[in-house]
């Protein structure tokens, strides 16, 4: 296998793992201890890899497009709402904890690219950061979308009235499809964010 592809998928797990712990951390800190109590609270990858998500998935959108876009996911940090001490807030926080995540990982790893030319880094060197950064960019861009399953949906359903929320809650079952059809004919949409997003803060 290619090195370059082992790196490119470490960084993957990193990002998405990171997405993940967040959400389990403010859980807790909203008193739901359930991400704590299985295990998740934990740097650990093989606690979070997904296999499809993670591994099989990313190899195949990597092979398929020569390298030009990967994408994958972690395991879903569980949390129990009716633990949280406030329950709408929590769940907003929540939701958003991973998004947020992502974006100051880019943020972090811009400042690198700022200053490559001083610390005279390497174009390689120079390319994985800008794979970072627009990696986490995209992790966050894509969660923001009110899709279920997507953190976005969750933060849609934290903040509409409570008679409302069994309502949207009826559009999970169509969530994937409506997930698919996103990606596979407006993911330039995502794209055009992404490196909109990426001059903004590169």
């Amino acid at each position: 296998m290619e090195i370059n592809f082992i790196f490119l998928i470490a960084v993957l797990i990193i990002s998405v793992m990171a997405h993940e712990i967040a959400h389990g951390a403010v859980a807790y800190y909203f008193g739901d201890p359930t991400a704590k109590n299985q295990g998740r609270l934990t740097l650990n990858p093989l606690k979070h890899i997904d296999m499809f998500g993670s591994i099989i998935l990313p190899a195949l959108l990597y092979y398929s497009t020569h390298g030009g876009f990967l994408f994958g996911w972690a395991k879903p940090v569980p949390y129990n709402p009716y633990n949280l001490r406030n329950r709408r807030l929590g769940e907003f926080c929540i939701s958003i904890a991973g998004i947020i995540t992502n974006f100051l990982i880019a943020i972090i790893f811009s400042f690198f690219i700022r200053f490559a030319m001083v610390w005279n880094l390497s174009q390689p060197v120079i390319d994985l950061l800008v794979y970072i950064i627009k990696l986490n960019i995209t992790l966050g861009v894509f969660n923001l979308f009110p899709i279920p399953p997507l953190d976005g949906s969750k933060i849609l359903f934290s903040l509409v009235p409570y008679q409302y929320e069994s309502q949207l809650r009826n559009l999970e079952k169509y969530g994937m499809y409506i997930l698919i059809i996103l990606v596979v004919f407006f993911s330039w949409i995502i794209g055009d964010i992404v490196n909109w997003v990426f001059r903004l803060i590169v």
